[in-house]
C-alpha cells in the first residue's frame, strides 16, 4: 500500500469510527401546540368556541395532539366544556409555561443519559399540548404526548412543577423504551395481572429515577415509609389477578388509603433486579423486553419490605 493510500485509509478508518461513537440526535421537545393554544385562548378572552379551537388550534395540530385527540376524544367542544367547568385549570396551566425552558434542559440532559445507559434507546418526541384536563399524557412508538393542563394541575404530584414536569415525562420515556407488547397492555384483559401491569408501570417509575434523578410519583414516599413490608407482602397475594382496583388506576388516594400503590411496589422490583445484576446495559435490555413477569420476579431477588441499594 502506498503512503497515499495508508493515509486515506487512516483518515476513512478514523472517519468511520468517529460516526459509529456519534451521540444520538437529541429528542424534539415541542410546544408550538401550547403557544397556538394561548395565541387562541387569549384573543378570546379566554373563551375560544369550539369552531375555533377545531379550525384553529386542533386541525393544524402537530402529530402529536391529533394522536391525543384521536385516542383521547379531545375536541374543540369538549375542551370548551372543560373551560366552562375548570377555568381555573386553563388559567393555572399558564402559570406553568414559565418552567418550560428549564423543563427542556433538563429532558435533554436525561434523555443524553439514557442513550448513554442504553445505546438500544428510542428517542422519538415529547409533545406538549392543551387538552380537555385529562390525560396527564399517552405513549405510542411515535413519542410522549403531555397534556399541559392536566400535569400542571396535578399538585398532588411533586409541589415543584418543574421536578414534576420532569420526572413523569422520564417516567413516559421509560414506556417508549418497552416492547410492543408491554405497550399494548390494557386493563380488563387476561394478561394484564396485578404483576404485570406493575412491572410495567415500575419500569417507568424506574427510568425516571435513573436518568432523571426522581420517580413521576412523588408521593408514595412518604406514603409508604414504614409500611414497605405491610403494602408488598398484601401485593404478592394478588400478583395473579386480574382485578386491579387495589393496586393500579385507583385514584390519588391519601396518607390512610395510597392509590396507585402498584407502581411504586413494580419500582421496587424493577429497582432491586437492576441493582443485583452485574451487567446494567442487559438488565435494561430484560427491563424492556419483560416477557415472562413471574419469572423476572424470581429473579429480581426482591422481597416484601427489604431494603433496596441505589
Amino acid at each position: 500500500m502506498t503512503l497515499r493510500l495508508a493515509a486515506f485509509a487512516l483518515c476513512l478508518s478514523a472517519s468511520l469510527s468517529a460516526a459509529g461513537a456519534a451521540t444520538p440526535a437529541a429528542p424534539q421537545i415541542l410546544t408550538e401546540d401550547v403557544d397556538r393554544f394561548f395565541h387562541l385562548y387569549d384573543g378570546a378572552g379566554g373563551h375560544p368556541t369550539a369552531e375555533q379551537l377545531d379550525n384553529d388550534y386542533l386541525t393544524p395540530g402537530s402529530a402529536g395532539l391529533h394522536e391525543i385527540a384521536k385516542l383521547r376524544s379531545v375536541t374543540g367542544a369538549r375542551i370548551v366544556a372543560n373551560i366552562a367547568a375548570h377555568p381555573e385549570v386553563y388559567a393555572e396551566a399558564r402559570t406553568c409555561l414559565s418552567v418550560l425552558p428549564a423543563v427542556k434542559l433538563r429532558l435533554v440532559s436525561a434523555f443524553a443519559k439514557l442513550s448513554a445507559l442504553y445505546p438500544d434507546a428510542r428517542n422519538p418526541p415529547v409533545t406538549f399540548v392543551i387538552g380537555r384536563g385529562r390525560p396527564v399524557g399517552i405513549t405510542d412508538p411515535s413519542g410522549v404526548t403531555m397534556g399541559l393542563e392536566a400535569l400542571c394541575s396535578a399538585d398532588f404530584m411533586d409541589p415543584n412543577v418543574e421536578d414534576r414536569f420532569v420526572h413523569t415525562i422520564a417516567h413516559e420515556y421509560g414506556h417508549i423504551q418497552q416492547s410492543a407488547e408491554q405497550q399494548a397492555l390494557e386493563p380488563d384483559t387476561p394478561q394484564a395481572t396485578v404483576l404485570t401491569m406493575s412491572l410495567m408501570e415500575g419500569a417507568g417509575e424506574f427510568t425516571a429515577e435513573l436518568i432523571s434523578g426522581g420517580v413521576g410519583n412523588y408521593q408514595h414516599a412518604a406514603w409508604t415509609k414504614g409500611r414497605e413490608k405491610e403494602i408488598e407482602t398484601a401485593f404478592l397475594r394478588d400478583v395473579d389477578k386480574t382485578d386491579l382496583s387495589a393496586w393500579m388506576y385507583n385514584g390519588v388516594g391519601d396518607t390512610a388509603h395510597p392509590g396507585d400503590l402498584g407502581y411504586w411496589v413494580g419500582y421496587r422490583i424493577i429497582k432491586a433486579y437492576y441493582t443485583r445484576a452485574h451487567d446494567k446495559r442487559q438488565a435494561l435490555r430484560e427491563i424492556y423486553a419483560m416477557r415472562d413477569p413471574k419469572a423476572f420476579l424470581a429473579k429480581s431477588g426482591w422481597t416484601p419490605g427489604m431494603k433496596i441499594g441505589g
